[in-house]
């Protein structure tokens, strides 16, 4: 996994799996697009902002990030699955009619050219959503700590 922020925001964390590179900065980019037509990005961005002005977040030792540094990770974390969920939820019902009219390929009836058109043209849809289901199953499973981490820092201090 790699991480990139903002100058402009550096609250803001996208988390891409991989290692730094062209397209892990491309995928940052797709998410930054994400937050800005959700209007969740607190800034304005340049125009001509490209991936290489993101700026990698090198991972610190567990001891260098404080409490708070946790906490800010943490809802950084649950907003990209938040964000990832929706993206998931608003994307399947139309995918998974795209899926089942794929199967139409594979049998012996004949397809018209328009069947074959709308099939091209919804494999944007399917290939999308599956790729926002993986990066949504990814993001749950670091939300889990990310969960844990509120979780601990909202327990009422024993008295």
């Amino acid at each position: 996994m790699v991480q990139y922020t903002l100058a402009q925001s550096p609250e803001i964390i996208l988390t891409v799996p991989g290692k730094d590179s062209a397209k892990a900065r491309d995928k940052a980019m797709d998410q930054l697009v994400e937050l800005i037509d959700a209007g969740k990005l607190p800034t304005e961005l340049e125009e001509g902002f490209g991936p290489q002005q993101l700026i990698e977040v090198k991972e610190p030792s567990a001891d260098a990030v404080s409490g708070e540094d946790a906490i800010t990770q943490a809802v950084q974390v649950l907003s990209n699955l938040a964000t990832l969920k929706l993206k998931v939820q608003e994307s399947r019902t139309e995918a998974l009619e795209i899926r089942q009219a794929v199967d139409i390929l594979f049998s012996d009836d004949s397809v018209t050219e328009e069947e074959i058109t709308r099939l091209k043209e919804g494999f944007k849809v399917l290939k999308n959503f599956a790729q926002a289901n993986l990066r949504y199953q990814e993001a749950r499973a670091k939300a889990e700590q990310a969960r844990q981490v509120l979780d601990q820092a909202l327990k009422s201090p024993e008295k």
